[in-house]
């Protein structure tokens, strides 16, 4: 039997097997399966593909897959109207002892179609979740690669894609040798997942993939820090690229305009909205009157969390309402459960997979307490390199387990960039006292160029692996 493995060409992993007998295409899950009027094959309504060849004839029409492939599928087995049933066994009966030879050349080039095909769907086509797995229904994971377990590894041959100073998209905030940070050693480390390799960013190809589509980063100021990152590496990548750069409140943009693709930015460091009422200001939980501005984009990268643990003065709100309560204050892993449970919904109620791509992009930490490495220092000033190895000696923080949680309960395919471990092992990526835009010590956001160009490596390879 020759096997051939075709991973994520839609929701989930496609296997090729040829017998002596037949080919099938078998899917993951056969949801929408029937057999087309002649028997000439099986076809997957999911695949959401124009052209597919599923089956070639050697001795007989099309059967259904044989008990020891669909054993391996945990849906129920598909079912087929009468009429098409009884059409193969009339169309088997009237050429019994007819033999279709398929020549190995046929069989290659009906493959490289299906692939093809497969890979013009691409970017549409699949829908990949938590850790690259598939959420909905709790499916397996589709790819062997974790590209979020690995290491960090000194290259001295490894250089980011942009200098700041040629990056007009870059907040003072980030910029952090333009003020006064003396080390660049933090720059030469390059992430290397175990199981695979990290494909290089490409900007050109990205603005090919995405070309005339509209990607928004939606969140707080890590959201902002990740935008113009990847912002910064297309930029680098075509720099005689016409580009336009707005900035606004709540929504700023930075246009490619010979691809026609604009990156948005929508400020909301809660995603649930704050509304100023009679008692004053509200945080309410169970509403998302700003998605109305999220819809329609062909992309849309979440994240919320630091906002979350402010306090006093610092926060921007007065209560918090859940259902029609009001409440000064409230346990923060809780309201932020209910605030992000309400983001769920919203995704599952707008978003349409089959035109949207959805991420969240996982609680990036901070380091402002050194005890969490073992360290004898408070913070992260005066860090110079990353933690060794694969794990944080203080695990994953809580707010993590809530993320996972929440995604979990979401219908619609989401993916999470999991950031969170190998951005805690990266210490010395911070502003510390290097900022433009901060008097204190900032060990929350990341300098630029820096943490977050990794984070867009892997929003790139997650959309071409």
């Amino acid at each position: 039997m020759l096997t051939i493995e075709l991973e994520e060409l839609s929701e989930q992993s496609v296997k090729m097997n040829q017998t002596e007998e037949d080919v099938h295409l078998i899917h993951e899950e056969f949801e929408i399966c029937e057999v087309e009027e002649e028997g000439r094959g099986w076809v997957n309504r999911n695949l959401k593909i124009k052209q597919v060849i599923v089956l070639f004839l050697f001795h007989k029409p099309c059967e259904p897959p044989k008990p020891n492939l669909a054993s391996t599928i945990k849906t129920p087995a598909p079912s087929f109207p009468s009429h098409s049933h009884k059409a193969i066994q009339e169309n088997q009966k009237s050429k019994m002892g007819f033999r279709l030879q398929v020549p190995l050349l046929t069989f290659l080039q009906a493959l490289a179609l299906f692939s093809q095909e497969a890979t013009s769907a691409g970017h549409h086509g699949s829908s990949v979740g938590h850790h690259g797995r598939v959420l909905k229904r709790g499916r397996k994971q589709v790819t062997s690669c974790n590209l979020f377990q690995g290491n960090w590894v000194f290259d001295p041959s490894w250089n980011p894609m942009y200098d700041s100073s040629s990056c007009h998209f870059i907040d003072a905030e980030f910029d952090c040798i333009k003020y006064g940070r003396p080390d660049k050693q933090f720059l030469k480390y390059a992430w290397k997942p175990d199981s695979c390799n990290l494909p290089r960013f490409d900007g050109a190809d990205f603005l090919n993939r995405w070309r005339g589509k509209k990607i928004m980063f939606v969140g707080d100021s890590l959201s902002l820090n990740m935008w113009e990152s990847l912002s910064c590496m297309i930029h680098a990548s075509v720099p005689s690229a016409k580009n336009t750069f707005v900035k606004k409140d709540p929504i700023s943009t930075v246009n490619f305009q010979d691809y026609g693709v604009t990156l948005y930015l929508f400020r909301t460091p809660y995603l649930v909205d704050i509304v100023r009422e009679d008692a004053g200001r509200v945080l309410k939980l169970d509403s998302i009157e700003a998605g109305k501005y999220w819809k329609d984009m062909d992309m849309l990268i979440f994240n919320s969390w630091h906002w979350w643990t402010h306090k006093g003065n610092d926060r921007p709100f007065d209560y918090f309402q859940d259902g029609t309560n009001l409440y000064k204050d409230m346990d923060r892993l809780t309201a932020y459960y209910k605030g992000l449970s309400t983001w769920g919904k919203w995704v599952d109620t707008n978003v349409d997979p089959s035109k949207t791509k959805v991420f969240f992009q996982g609680i990036s930490p901070t380091h402002y307490q050194g005890r969490e490495w073992n360290s004898p220092k408070k913070n992260c000033q005066g860090e110079l390199e990353p933690l060794t190895g694969s794990t944080y000696p203080a695990g994953a923080p809580p707010e993590a387990g809530v993320v996972s949680k929440v995604l979990n309960t979401v219908k619609n395919p989401v993916y999470l960039l999991d950031i969170t471990t190998l951005s805690q092992l990266r210490k010395d990526a911070h502003p510390s006292t290097y900022s433009g835009d901060h008097s204190g010590n900032d060990c929350s956001h990341w300098c630029l160029p820096g943490l977050p160009d990794t984070w867009n490596q892997l929003l790139y390879a997650a959309l071409i692996m």
